[in-house]
């Protein structure tokens, strides 16, 4: 079974700048955090997963780091970090940090040295191509208006590469010399006591470096030809060997190639590379204004539990700071059925095999914020395609209303603690503007309600914590056609269970197969389970776990 305290641990997600700020500059801080530790630990959940809080000027929300030893000022200062990642480990609580090392800030000392001169030292930390040879062949930019990542630069009169954002270029993973500074990072965080990474962007990082052209379309399939590159698992035994098996940590890929023998290959513990994956294909799902297909929606996650059964070790997630929120993707965030579908959406993260990670807020059934106008939105990515949109002749009407659903922006609006102005996460202009339901979505009153989404999520954490099963136990889908049940059983040893879940408004009626004896209810998110015989009926977005005779 090979057990491991990350295999078992139940991982919150905060995104910083949004969480708590407790110096009324509208950012979310350390000392917000610290504050808030309290409320983590009540959650019943064991590490923290903090988005970037190193020195950045902020272009992708501190995805672009200038100081990878440094905190960035709006969060507060070393100081507050060392403070914070103590009250942490007294309250048992881990905490696991981004590495972000595909690129740095254009603002970092690497790249203001390595754009200086073409004999510079830094030179080779990033992908330079010399103007007199032509342009390169192009190259996708996430971020880009233009989609082009090859910027000019008249300083030496060459092009360097980013994969991202203009002000975020790539760096040279091929030179050793970038990572050694990288395993330097890491042990320079490491040496505090941190207790992982989750690397971002990392299957990028291994570039062929000679840009030779792609075939047209490429950027629809862009992991086949962006990730995995050729070196990249010789990086990675080589981070292993250097840094990470010397410490007890968790480390987490983000991104998973774009195969099942990509993802395997990063987290086969024989290979000594990373720990755990991070695949996106869940996220994938649903992403236009037409809804999603609960088939669909089964056959990825079982198809992904059954490929790392056996070997390595997967991520369950629903959310996080780059899609939307979770009940208003994938459940119901209407006023009548919310509540509900938070319960049994996270009734599903806490019950599968895999790490489960909740994203703040999703707790306490957080949705999605409604922006008119695109002057509401802060995300880059939002503000780029839109300019990129409109210079396209695009409908422009239909590309709000699909950015309105899909943007990073609904999952980085504050948190939600109370009743009071701005929901208690400032006492000055909130960086983001505050979801207008937060006067009925909110810590204070959920924490008072005993039937709320809060109290159910702790109840919901609790049990997998008290049952082995759901963290070790075998998975099995039942009725993979069904258009509205999710249900599958967890096994192990001696104990299995049979998890029930209502995607749908309506009820249903499920029969079930004649060797499922129900013994008894472990959980249910509406206290009200009807069984008749065989059949066991389930309300609108209801979820039932049962312990199995």
């Amino acid at each position: 079974m090979n057990k491991k305290w990350w295999k078992e641990a139940v991982i919150y997600q905060i995104y910083p700048r949004s969480f708590k700020d407790t110096n009324g500059d509208g950012v979310g801080d350390l000392r917000g955090i610290i504050e808030k530790l309290d409320y983590i630990k009540s959650l019943g959940v064991d590490v923290i997963w903090l988005n970037p809080i190193y020195a950045s000027p902020n272009d992708d929300n501190g995805y672009d780091i200038s100081d990878y030893k440094a905190i960035m000022d709006e969060f507060g200062t070393m100081d507050d970090f060392d403070e914070m990642l103590r009250e942490m480990h007294k309250r048992n609580i881990r905490l696991v940090m981004d590495l972000v090392v595909n690129h740095s800030s254009d603002e970092h000392r690497w790249f203001q040295e390595s754009r200086s001169s073409r004999d510079n030292p830094y030179r080779d930390y990033y992908h330079w191509w010399p103007a007199e040879k032509g342009k390169p062949a192009p190259r996708f930019s996430f971020f880009d208006v233009n989609s082009d990542a090859w910027m000019y630069d008249s300083t030496t009169n060459a092009y360097y590469l980013h994969y991202f954002s203009r002000k975020q270029p790539d760096l040279k993973w091929e030179n050793p010399k970038v990572r050694q500074e990288v395993y330097d990072i890491m042990r320079f965080w490491l040496a505090k006591g941190i207790d992982g990474f989750r690397m971002d962007a990392f299957q990028y990082v291994s570039k062929d470096t000679t840009f030779k052209p792609l075939p047209e379309g490429y950027e629809k399939d862009i992991i086949k030809y962006y990730g995995m590159g050729p070196n990249l698992h010789e990086y990675l035994q080589e981070m292993n060997r250097e840094v990470i098996s010397q410490y007890d940590i968790m480390t987490v890929a983000e991104g998973a190639g774009s195969t099942f023998e990509d993802a395997i290959s990063l987290v086969d513990p024989e290979r000594k590379e990373l720990d755990m994956v991070y695949h996106f294909e869940g996220m994938d799902i649903g992403n236009g204004l037409g809804g999603y297909s609960l088939k669909e929606f089964k056959e990825v996650y079982s198809r992904w539990d059954n490929a790392l059964a056996d070997k390595g070790w997967l991520s369950i997630f629903l959310a996080n700071h780059d899609v939307p929120r979770m009940v208003s993707k994938f459940g119901n965030d209407g006023d009548v059925f919310r509540q509900a579908s938070s319960k049994m959406l996270n009734t599903f993260i806490l019950s599968m095999r895999g790490t489960p990670y909740c994203y703040y807020g999703d707790e306490l059934g957080m949705t999605n914020i409604d922006f008119d106008d695109i002057s509401d939105y802060k995300d880059i990515s939002a503000i780029n395609s839109y300019q990129a949109a409109k210079e396209a002749g695009k409908d422009m009407d239909e590309f709000m209303k699909k950015l309105n659903f899909l943007s990073r922006d609904n999952a980085r609006t504050p948190m939600q603690w109370d009743t009071t102005s701005y929901a208690g996460f400032t006492n000055g202009t909130p960086w983001l503007a505050v979801n207008p339901n937060f006067k009925a979505i909110n810590v204070e009153v959920e924490n008072n309600d005993p039937a709320s989404c809060l109290n159910y999520f702790r109840k919901m954490v609790q049990l997998r914590k008290e049952y082995p099963v759901f963290v070790y136990g075998d998975y099995e889908l039942l009725f993979p056609d069904h258009e509205q049940v999710y249900a599958y059983t967890r096994e192990l040893d001696d104990e299995k269970v049979l998890v029930l879940l209502n995607f749908s408004e309506k009820p249903v009626k499920v029969t079930l197969p004649a060797n499922v004896k129900l013994k008894e209810v472990m959980i249910d998110n509406m206290d009200d389970d009807e069984v008749e015989g065989s059949d066991v009926n389930l309300k609108p977005y209801q979820a039932i776990i049962y312990l199995l005779l």
